[in-house]
């Protein structure tokens, strides 16, 4: 009978811990580095820009932290993102065709005319559905006059100070210079302190509606995760409502509950937050990439630069565009990039007359 000592050694070395790739490696490498040099340009541009802080409020300093754990997160992934083929490949297309001189000349009014209608009024949301544009504008404005209020606010850059001790009269200023004054009691005074109010009240609807679309609609409900799909609506509308129940409380309740109330909407305000880059919002910062490469097919798009579909001769898109997709394709490994050159219509029907052959053999 063995020694115990002796199965020990006869027994085999525990497994070595997997390490990632070297290349996997070098991406996470890059990618920390990029979320760590932003983060501090942006503490260092909160110093600066409040003037040394003379004009940070201490009582928003969770707000400012979530914000720089937000912009680690936002260059992290966009990092990782575009290190991916397909991303690099649409990242130096996008803009670099934005950025690009020769189509300045070519187009010049192209860029600001895409930048409206794709990033602002996103028509092409409307040609899906009209309630879902109307949704979706309803929270990009919303979202979009809520960060413009917040963020400087946050970081000190941007503050109101009252003129005179008695008078309702308020000065707004910008790293410290007077852009102008204005009556606390007029119009424009209201609007100023209430535009989170009026953030709100355009947030709430949208936001309700794709939630409520994404519990009763079935096609939306098939692929939907709870932390990807349902929790960024849901942390909006909880934003957007806490904060209208703060005004409430300081105008009709004399500030009851308010601690509670503002408690409340500072969580969920920083957990939304820090969650945006690893969440479906991720895409806001995606976006402008995508307007590149709309600019890109607009500004290769003349007669003699068409690709026509190999099967019905129809025109599919600019010959760059399709010749970038295939290269997308070899780049992901993909075996089929001769696909692209079909337009959807025949790309349906090639599809169906091989499953039609090799899956349904025999049952037509």
């Amino acid at each position: 009978m063995s020694e115990p000592s002796d199965v020990i050694d006869a027994a085999p070395p525990p497994p070595a811990p997997e390490t990632p790739p070297p290349a996997r490696r070098s991406v996470t490498a890059r990618a920390t580095l990029a979320g760590t040099v932003v983060s501090l340009l942006l503490i260092v541009a909160i110093v600066l820009g409040s003037r040394l802080l003379r004009d940070f409020d201490s009582a928003l300093l969770p707000y400012a932290v979530a914000t720089v754990f937000l912009a680690f997160g936002v260059a992290y992934r966009y990092t990782v993102w575009v290190s991916a083929p397909g991303a690099r490949r649409l990242f130096k297309k996008g803009f670099g065709s934005f950025f690009s001189a020769e189509n300045f000349r070519k187009a010049p009014t192209a860029v600001p005319k895409m930048i409206a209608t794709y990033l602002g009024f996103q028509k092409f949301l409307g040609a899906r559905s009209r309630p879902r544009w109307i949704a979706h504008q309803l929270m990009f404005w919303g979202c979009l006059l809520a960060a413009a209020i917040t963020f400087p606010l946050t970081w000190g850059w941007f503050t109101f100070t009252a003129d005179s001790g008695a008078g309702p009269g308020y000065d707004m200023r910008i790293w410290g210079f007077k852009i102008l004054g204005f009556d606390a009691l007029s119009v424009l005074g209201w609007l100023m302190f209430h535009g989170l109010d009026i953030a709100a009240v355009l947030v709430i609807p949208g936001a309700s509606y794709f939630l409520y679309r994404r519990m009763k609609d079935r096609g939306a409900m098939t692929g939907q995760r709870f932390a990807y799909d349902l929790l960024p609506l849901i942390c909006l509308i909880v934003i957007s409502v806490t904060g209208l129940l703060l005004t409430f409380s300081s105008i009709f309740l004399h500030g009851g509950g308010y601690e509670f109330l503002a408690i409340l909407h500072m969580v969920s305000v920083v957990f939304t937050l820090i969650y945006i880059p690893f969440g479906k919002f991720f895409h806001i910062v995606q976006r402008p990439a995508a307007v590149g490469m709309q600019l890109f097919k607009y500004t290769t798009r003349d007669d003699e630069q068409v690709f026509v579909c190999k099967r019905c001769a129809e025109p599919i898109d600019t010959a760059p565009y399709v010749e970038n997709l295939r290269g997308t394709m070899k780049d992901l490994k993909l075996d089929f990039d001769a696909f692209v050159e079909y337009c959807p219509r025949c790309k349906r029907l090639l599809r169906g007359s091989v499953y039609l052959a090799h899956v349904k053999k025999g049952f037509n």
